[in-house]
């Protein structure tokens, strides 16, 4: 998994965290086999500047729900939700 460098720290707190969800500290309790791979900013790939225009609305309206967010009403619309409709839980799930 390609991770965007954020700085020394960061990085290493991602991976500890990252390291433990692998090694079956998740909702079903399995082993993953994945690695994080940290790529530098400055590599410009496009595949994480699309995460980060999906994600960072994403993120923006979670930490901030009563603040008006256009770019995250676009996204919005993307979600698979129940067949009531209800988001969180189906096409939205947040972890701790």
């Amino acid at each position: 998994m390609l991770v965007e460098s954020r700085g020394r720290k960061e990085d290493a707190d991602l991976e500890l965290a990252f390291r433990r969800i692998c090694d079956g500290d998740n909702a079903l309790g399995h082993r993953l086999p994945f690695k994080a791979v940290f790529v530098d900013k400055k590599q410009n790939l496009p595949g994480l500047q699309m995460v980060d225009l999906v994600c960072h609305p994403i993120g923006r309206h979670l930490l901030k729900r009563w603040k008006r967010n256009r770019a995250y009403e676009v996204v919005d619309k993307k979600f698979w939700r129940s067949g009531g409709g209800e988001l969180e839980g189906y096409g939205l799930k947040t972890l701790p």
